[in-house]
């Protein structure tokens, strides 16, 4: 990592010394830090502006990202080693100066920029952010420079033999609640859960699909500097950089979608289906992405998609994402199937519930969502998640199927969800085993019929995907 340090100068019109350079890295890097923590902001959308404002490109762009996702990632550890260096809880430490704090021990801590450029850098962003805190912020520096990361999670940690949760969310700074879940989802497996843990502190590549009949994916990754994916027949890899800069992208013959998101779909639409097979619908479909996808498929054998999306934005979105497809965008609420004229009972061949959840799944694209879910947030999802899905079922033609899907592992979310809707449904329904309809060769599917997605066996989000066929 290269150091980006402002340098100190002379002030030529005079012997007071000039204040420092902007570092506008990282201060970029503070701004999206703290617009997160401030203002329940999303990374992924504040940093993109942030960086076309200051201007920052390549390799200053790359280090703004860095620093700005591995710090919230990172924050529940960085937090811990922050309140024993200062020597008080980090919450008492005024905001501006804790993001700032937040920044410069991620520099210490998890990338090769030397100590002494670490602790002057965040110095010099404390001097701009909280001026009268400097002398407090290089003190709990240097302390926190006394000792690598991983002696600081020995100090501080809670034993593995007694408290491996606990050990676990300080090591690999993800709550205590999350982790729990995750193990339950791996069947108890502390080592495997662990690995999932390392997978999502890690920066993933970004995925692009490109959209079949629209796009080949070997001449995208070619074009692009890429890599044709591992899985998806439409997935391509890419290190990094800006995709909506690319052609392909900016003239809608490929979108930005993680491997997983493709292969659930593209699931769906190769399931066998009994009597015709003209009418998809997705029943949650904002921003876009999948129905972006199942739009390029249906355009390739004849078929339509209806694409219902609640939320006006959203909606707006996928009508974006789907332009000059064969796609009928609805801005209504998916669970009015039988009510709504446009969303009759019985009607379509293939249904997609992509239900809203808590995104558990894709912490590593989202490292601010580890922090903002509580528990307390699944009962209203969940319920919402069995609302969708039997209105779902209500939706599909006796012989056809429907995919239930999450961008979560979250037991509850997932065998629990589905399972209890089909059970209530009131309409006679069978799982469909998942694991033939992805491609042959992937390994640690389970024992069906089921499939959970990982990031760590399969490089891509945690979905889970269950297909239902209506007797």
């Amino acid at each position: 990592m290269r150091d980006t340090a402002p340098r100190r100068g002379t002030d030529r019109r005079g012997p007071r010394a000039a204040r420092p350079t902007m570092d506008r890295p990282r201060h970029a890097a503070y701004e999206a830090v703290a617009a997160v923590n401030r203002d329940d902001a999303y990374a992924n959308l504040v940093l993109p502006a942030i960086l076309r404002e200051q201007g920052l490109v390549g390799r200053d762009a790359a280090f703004a990202t860095e620093l700005t996702y591995g710090t919230l990632r990172r924050v529940g550890t960085l937090d811990a080693i922050l309140t024993a260096a200062a020597g008080r809880d980090v919450q008492r430490i005024d905001p501006p100066v804790r993001d700032a704090l937040r920044i410069g021990a991620y520099q210490l801590l998890h990338t090769r920029v030397p100590a002494h450029a670490a602790v002057s850098s965040t110095v010099d962003l404390v001097r701009t952010v909280g001026p009268g805190a400097t002398g407090f912020a290089n003190a709990v520096l240097r302390e926190v420079a006394e000792r690598d990361a991983d002696d600081w999670v020995a100090r501080l940690a809670p034993p593995w033999e007694t408290d491996p949760i606990g050990h676990l969310a300080l090591a690999y700074s993800h709550p205590q609640w999350i982790i729990r879940a995750f193990s339950e989802a791996l069947g108890g497996d502390l080592g495997e859960t662990t690995r999932l843990l390392i997978e999502d502190n890690e920066r993933p590549p970004v995925h692009l699909c490109a959209r079949p009949g629209l796009a080949d994916p070997v001449e995208l990754a070619e074009q692009a500097g890429g890599a044709p994916g591992a899985f998806s027949p439409y997935a391509v890899y890419l290190d990094g950089g800006a995709p909506g800069d690319l052609p392909a992208v900016a003239d809608g013959r490929a979108h930005v979608q993680d491997e997983g998101s493709q292969l659930v779909a593209t699931a769906l639409a190769v399931a066998p289906v009994d009597g015709p097979d003209g009418r998809w619908l997705d029943l949650c479909a904002g921003p876009g992405g999948k129905s972006g996808l199942l739009g390029a498929i249906a355009a390739q054998r004849g078929a339509r998609l209806t694409a219902v999306e609640v939320a006006e934005h959203r909606a707006r979105l996928v009508a974006s994402a789907t332009q000059g497809l064969p796609v009928t965008v609805l801005n209504t609420d998916g669970r009015l199937v039988g009510t709504e004229p446009k969303l009759p009972e019985e009607h379509f061949d293939r249904v997609l519930v992509d239900a809203p959840c808590t995104g558990l799944g894709s912490l590593r694209r989202r490292p601010e969502s580890r922090w903002r879910r509580q528990p307390s947030d699944l009962p209203a999802l969940t319920r919402l998640q069995r609302e969708l899905l039997a209105a779902g079922l209500r939706a599909v033609r006796p012989g056809g199927v429907v995919a239930y899907v999450t961008c979560s592992p979250h037991t509850v979310e997932t065998h629990v969800s589905v399972t209890e809707a089909a059970r209530r449904s009131g309409t006679s329904v069978d799982f469909v085993d998942a694991r033939p309809l992805l491609p042959a060769g992937m390994p640690g599917l389970g024992d069906g019929p089921t499939v959970q997605l990982w990031p760590h066996r399969h490089g891509t989000d945690a979905m889970f995907l269950a297909l239902l066929r209506r007797s």
